[in-house]
């Protein structure tokens, strides 16, 4: 397969879920090679005359009135790198590293960080090499960008630090050996246009919102196979009510839902019957998947902006041969963003905890056996498994504060305002991966439910979701290992497999 270009402008969230998927290798454009080394130049020249520029010939943040005499900037470039590596915790996600290398190379291809195209060459051999460097998950703060992660990132590209080299750990300069790749020697400016910058918060971000897309897909399923289930109405989908409030996630919500349980043998058969109304878990299902659905495509806006913004800073504007000192590394696009996908997810992953405690209860689930447990006393069925669905939902809500709201001055108050988006984002992070839990949990009730029905009749396209699920779990006619059952189901909401089933095949 050909190599992407990447040139600053090209990418989005469904190109980056590509080159993941596909294992597709990276390569810079001819355009950008040449905007970045025009960039370049006008960093030359402001060494060449002696002119005083912040980032170039200066210290940094609250330093960056100290002038840097010229036999000492690369001495000061190696200094920011091993300086600012002070991050902590646990190593970022490998897809993550992944997308930080794919981020940052795509940032500097802009042709405003005034690097040579030798630094964006090394970010993208490691990038299709398979060297990522260990990045700790801790330390940023999301203004002056991702100083700290990045700083380790960096190390790497000078040999240093940690790297996984295909999948095994080892010293940043032995990685970058056994991949063929020459460490690089950083000229004025480069060590800080790496580590300036927003690409951990907007990684982390990326990978959050492919993941969330996929989620939001998942509920629609598990949803529908839930209705079915507990012998709902599917008059509160109709096309009519929805077009009615002119929401667009709510109408394509309730369109998903309207074509998941066409035809249901267990929907059709209680058409009629007294039951009008249901809990709003299942009958307000467009209206708050598809609020969350909004949520989601608004962010993607910001985050596929950010993916191709220049977010260093000083930045070279070529044609007037001016350099600017600004604030673009301030993370509060990010940061906002990411609160707010936050709560969008978490609302989903709540609205399913109720609906797996309505097909727990005997009192309200129309027949269904207690917890939807065979011989029920001896067993306890998916009693605990609704508990921890409860756990993750009320956890999510505590992990919703905003991070955004946050902020502590640093660099002895020079940077007295900062986002918390890289916070933002991990939090975020854990919010899907609970919800995806929850709704693993409620896939499992939903086809434990509609197999105490007689008859087990799905619609055909939910009926593809309960075969997925039972190649892999089997009706719980006793009490097993419930964790074991959560994971596998959960597997197969991650990897995509029930989206692909039911909606692809």
């Amino acid at each position: 397969m050909e190599d992407i270009l990447i040139d600053g402008n090209c990418l989005t969230i469904g190109l980056v879920r590509q080159i993941l998927e596909e294992k597709r290798s990276i390569a810079l454009s001819a355009e950008a090679r040449s905007a970045v080394s025009r960039s370049r130049a006008v960093i030359e020249e402001i060494i060449r005359s002696g002119k005083i520029v912040y980032g170039v010939n200066t210290g940094f943040g609250k330093f960056s009135d100290i002038r840097i005499n010229d036999e000492q900037i690369e001495l000061l470039q190696r200094n920011i790198v091993r300086s600012h590596a002070a991050g902590v915790g646990e190593p970022l996600p490998e897809t993550v590293v992944r997308i930080i290398l794919l981020l940052k190379a795509n940032g500097l291809a802009k042709g405003y960080s005034g690097v040579r195209t030798e630094i964006i060459d090394t970010l993208i051999s490691m990038y299709n090499r398979e060297v990522l460097p260990m990045i700790p998950s801790q330390g940023s703060v999301g203004a002056s960008g991702d100083l700290a992660p990045l700083s380790h990132l960096a190390l790497v590209m000078i040999g240093e630090g940690e790297a996984l080299y295909k999948g095994r750990r080892m010293p940043g300069g032995e990685a970058m050996r056994v991949a063929g790749i020459e460490p690089i020697q950083l000229k004025s400016k480069e060590g800080l246009a790496v580590l300036n910058g927003t690409q951990v918060m907007t990684a982390i971000a990326a990978h959050n919102l492919i993941n969330a897309l996929t989620i939001l897909e998942v509920a629609d399923i598990t949803g529908a196979m839930t209705a079915e289930a507990l012998f709902c109405t599917d008059t509160a989908f109709d096309e009519r009510i929805h077009a009615a409030r002119n929401q667009k996630g709510q109408i394509r919500s309730a369109e998903n839902l309207r074509r998941l349980v066409s035809g249901s043998p267990m929907i059709l058969a209680h058409r009629g019957c007294s039951n009008v109304q249901d809990a709003y878990s299942v009958r307000c299902m467009p209206q708050v998947h598809g609020a969350s659905r909004d949520t989601a495509d608004h962010v993607l806006q910001i985050v596929e902006r950010e993916m191709n913004a220049a977010t260093d800073n000083p930045l070279i504007f070529t044609v007037e041969q001016d350099v600017l000192s600004g604030g673009n590394f301030h993370g509060q696009p990010v940061a906002l963003a990411m609160d707010f996908l936050s709560i969008a997810m978490s609302e989903i992953g709540s609205i399913s905890e109720r609906r797996i405690a309505w097909m727990m209860d005997p009192h309200l689930n129309y027949g269904l056996p207690a917890f939807l447990a065979q011989e029920g006393g001896i067993n306890s069925g998916f009693m605990i498994a609704q508990y921890t669905a409860a756990s993750l939902a009320s956890e999510n809500k505590s992990l919703c504060h905003p991070a955004s709201v946050d902020s502590i001055p640093t660099s002895a108050n020079k940077e007295d305002h900062v986002s918390m988006g890289t916070i933002g984002a991990r939090k975020c992070s854990q919010i899907i991966n609970n919800t995806s839990i929850i709704l693993a949990i409620e896939w499992l009730c939903a086809a434990q439910a509609a197999e105490f029905r007689d008859p087990p009749a799905l619609a055909k396209m939910t009926d593809k979701a309960f075969r997925l699920l039972r190649s892999v779990v089997p009706f719980l006619d006793k009490d097993g290992l419930t964790h074991d059952l959560i994971r596998k189901a959960s597997d197969l909401i991650r990897n995509g497999e029930i989206v692909r089933s039911v909606w692809e095949a």
